[in-house]
């Protein structure tokens, strides 16, 4: 999955928090939604203007970015 066709990084657009396709629903709203039960089905229903593929875009940052975090560790 290639995360970059569907989330965006704008400035000016909540507070420069990666986004969906340039909307106003960020990629942590979408794990949030996830993460505390809702269903794809259940998410499109509330926010129409999203697909299954924002979805699965939203899950593929965040592995990348937790990937790309892990290999950097932290210096103790």
């Amino acid at each position: 999955m290639n995360y970059r066709n569907h989330i965006t990084i704008e400035a000016n657009k909540r507070g420069g928090k990666p986004c969906v396709r340039g909307l106003r629903i960020t990629v942590y709203e979408v794990l949030e939604y996830l993460a505390s039960d809702m269903t794809e089905a259940e998410i499109i229903d509330d926010f129409p203007d999203l697909t299954r593929e924002d979805l699965k875009a939203c899950i593929a940052y965040a592995a990348d970015r937790e990937r790309r975090f892990m290999t950097n560790p932290l210096s103790a």
